[in-house]
């Protein structure tokens, strides 16, 4: 490691602070009426049905459509994925072969205090399906409902993926489209349309249901297999509908049911119990590490206070590349295990410490090489975690999930996927827990530990558990 200045512990520690705050309070700004979200704090987090309760919705297919077993478990997925996209991990999804019918249950939304289960249900999207028509002609109803007419080009089975983006109008205005990758049927049938449509003014329209997205001009064929669809999107419509296309075709079109609300199993006032007996649990770990292992002690506390903030960054959604997750009283205890794995590595580093100056080597040098040699035993005792975490997450999360797709096909394709999601926070927070572990734990504490022994006030080996010399 190249020389740490005395700089690098303010440098460092700073860093965390803000880092810890951005994640408690979040960043958002108001611009008229609209408030933009930057920064998700823990307000933003969804808490689990055994925290905050949620609701009970039931589907069926529309028109008495007779559904199989097999379209109903294809539909079960689809209601799995798009779960998923939306980072509701906690979730119950079960299929009534009987009836002809899906039960999901799901925690409500982050800061929701006056709990509608109808407009909660509004929150999965439409159970509708996605065409590609020629052109714009509608019949309607004796209600006055609008149902299109035109010839189907392409429906949702067709598209591979979908994105969100920005790219310039045709006035050279950014706007918020949905980007189309179409698979191989999809492409030549699209390919065939718009080389048809061309030039003739007869736009090909695009409709959820019957609620026509946009209808854009063909001026040239696309063969590419690519396709985009705009419509005054803003980036939270079109990531929504994005995810909806993600999630996959459903084999009928359905509708709700019935829906109700589910109260929190573990009661009320189980969260503030929990955070209250975390706080009194820190201060007393705190005092234990500073006590015992002075400096390097106090630095560990800095550690564990951004180890934490990093698991609920990844929780709300802090960082971009990562959607958030939702928090479940076993995803606490995830966080928990993982703080206290945190403690361990200072503890061990601690003790590292101590023995090097008892042998009598300088307190750079025993620094130094207490560090090196603390580094894999904290590998060993976390290794083991990960690999739990990993097995939890890809047995237990959502099937399109990465974890999922490599463990499923490869060791529980025999038991068949599940989305336990109360066990799939346990695996999420322990993971990532870890990782911050060695982030804050063990990289961020070398860092800020070499830079106080620079002080001329801090070179006394007793303030690192030594004799003095």
């Amino acid at each position: 490691m190249k020389k740490i200045h005395k700089s690098t512990f303010f440098i460092v520690a700073a860093i965390i602070a803000l880092f810890a705050v951005s994640t408690i309070t979040g960043l958002d700004y108001m611009y008229g009426d609209n408030t933009t979200t930057v920064v998700k704090g823990v307000d933003d987090i969804r808490l689990g049905i055994d925290i905050q309760g949620g609701v009970d919705v039931t589907f069926a297919p529309a028109d008495d459509y007779d559904a199989t077993d097999e379209q109903l478990d294809a539909a079960t997925e689809t209601i799995k994925t798009r779960l998923g996209a939306l980072g509701i991990n906690d979730n119950e999804i079960y299929s009534d072969y009987k009836s002809d019918r899906i039960i999901v249950r799901f925690p409500w939304q982050a800061g929701e205090s006056e709990y509608d289960a109808e407009s909660a249900v509004k929150e999965l999207g439409e159970m509708a399906e996605l065409t590609f028509r020629r052109g714009e002609d509608y019949d309607t109803d004796d209600d006055g409902n609008i149902i299109p007419t035109g010839e189907i080009v392409l429906n949702g089975s067709d598209i591979a993926s979908a994105d969100y983006m920005q790219q310039p109008d045709s006035n050279g205005n950014l706007e918020w489209v949905v980007t189309l990758a179409l698979n191989d049927s999809g492409k030549d049938a699209f390919a065939e349309a718009t080389a048809e449509l061309a030039g003739t003014g007869t736009p090909i329209s695009i409709w959820m249901d019957n609620t026509k997205i946009s209808a854009p001009s063909v001026n040239s064929a696309i063969t590419d297999g690519n396709a985009v669809i705009s419509g005054r999107f803003d980036s939270e419509s079109s990531k929504k509908l994005a995810d909806q296309i993600n999630s996959g075709a459903l084999p009928f079109k359905m509708v709700t049911k019935s829906f109700k609300t589910i109260s929190s199993t573990m009661g009320e006032g189980s969260l503030d119990a929990i955070i209250l007996a975390a706080l009194i649990a820190f201060v007393f770990i705190a005092i234990y590490m500073i006590v015992l292992y002075r400096l390097p002690g106090f630095v560990a506390v800095i550690a564990v206070i951004g180890q934490i903030a990093g698991t609920l960054a990844a929780v709300t959604g802090w960082f971009g590349f990562m959607p958030g997750s939702t928090l479940t009283i076993p995803g606490i205890a995830g966080i928990i295990l993982a703080v206290g794995m945190g403690v361990d590595a200072n503890i061990i580093t601690g003790e590292r410490i101590k023995e090097e100056l008892r042998s009598g080597k300088s307190l750079d040098s025993a620094i130094r090489v207490a560090y090196k040699r603390a580094f894999s035993a904290i590998l060993d005792g976390n290794i083991t975690n990960v690999i739990i975490a990993v097995i939890l997450m890809g047995a237990f999360g959502v099937p399109t999930s990465f974890f999922s797709k490599i463990l499923n096909n490869t060791v529980f394709f025999m038991f068949g996927a599940t989305t336990e999601g109360v066990v799939y926070s346990f695996g999420f927070t322990l993971l990532v827990g870890v990782i911050c572990n060695f982030v804050f734990g063990v990289f961020a504490t070398r860092l800020m530990v070499t830079a106080l022994s620079k002080f001329k006030a801090f070179k006394n080996r007793k303030l690192y558990g030594g004799d003095v010399k």
